[in-house]
């Protein structure tokens, strides 16, 4: 990591309670900030070149009330490369992780194709983990990227540049103004950190796989085998992928859904107070919810 881009990420993640530390899982060397005490909680970012540190804004509060464990994947942020991030790859991956950072069976919250991929791990593993909290995942019904996003998602790919950038996060956020201007430092150094690793060759590499394979529909008969509590999460203005495909999982699966108001794609960074009422909630079981089977 360059100076600069060291600096951006701890700008990122300054006055959080957290540690980092490098392990290895299957054979991936693999950073992971971890902190608090409590019932344990990963988070699994999406395809997003910084890493874990997309959960920056709500990561204090959760450390209150749980031990977090915030890994990158592998080939974004600062885990090492992999030829490809697929099922295989991130389940050997995980099972290691887990055995390494959570000694009880953790709640894995999980974001867009992250959450997909958790998804598809919960059709193979799931006794290794307590519950799902899964949001913005592509993976659960059938889905088609709009084209406006498609060109946006290959020019910041092709060059990640500011201008790029705010294109593509203007699909991202519901209101890309108001979310900058909450904390415009901390804005800034999150966009200077992330449009430096995504400039990174085997970063590039890793966000076009998952896109090619998280995107596709899993199979309803491996999300029927799902057999612990699965909780779906959306903002209510995602345009990246419609919250009409979470509704339609919902009543299928009989998995609740939270839909979070005035937030677009990325509600832990657009809402994050509402995004951890309703995570609070989840785990209480105190909310209700839309879309929820009777």
């Amino acid at each position: 990591m360059s100076a600069s881009t060291d600096d951006a990420r701890g700008r990122v993640l300054a006055g959080i309670p957290v540690t980092e530390r490098r392990l290895e899982s299957a054979g991936i060397p693999t950073a992971v900030l971890e902190g608090g005490e409590g019932p344990p909680v990963v988070l699994l970012h999406g395809g997003i070149g910084c890493g874990g540190a997309s959960w920056a804004p709500v990561l204090g509060s959760l450390t209150q009330r749980h031990r977090v464990v915030v890994p990158d994947l592998p080939g974004l942020g600062e885990s090492a490369p992999v030829d490809r991030l697929d099922v295989e790859t991130f389940t050997d991956w995980f099972v290691g992780l887990l055995e390494q950072t959570a000694p009880e069976k953790p709640t894995v919250v999980a974001h867009s194709l992250g959450g997909s991929l958790a998804v598809r791990f919960a059709t193979r593993r799931a006794d290794l983990v307590h519950r799902f909290i899964i949001g913005g995942a592509t993976g659960i019904g059938r889905y088609r990227m709009p084209l406006g996003l498609r060109v946006a998602a290959i020019r910041v790919g092709v060059r990640p540049t500011e201008r790029n950038n705010e294109r593509f996060e203007r699909w991202a956020l519901l209101d890309l103004d108001r979310t900058r201007g909450r904390n415009p430092e901390w804005f800034d150094a999150f966009n200077a950190y992330s449009l430096a690793r995504e400039a990174m060759p085997h970063v590039k590499r890793t966000v076009r796989s998952l896109i090619k394979v998280e995107t596709k529909q899993i199979p309803e008969a491996e999300l029927l085998r799902i057999d612990v509590p699965t909780t779906l999460f959306w903002g209510r203005h995602d345009r990246m992928v419609p919250v009409g495909l979470a509704r339609g999982a919902s009543s299928r699966f009989r998995w609740p859904l939270h839909v979070i108001d005035d937030a677009g794609h990325v509600p832990h960074l657009e809402q994050p107070e509402a995004f951890l009422c309703v995570v609070s909630d989840i785990l209480s079981g105190s909310r209700q919810t839309e879309g929820e089977p009777s």
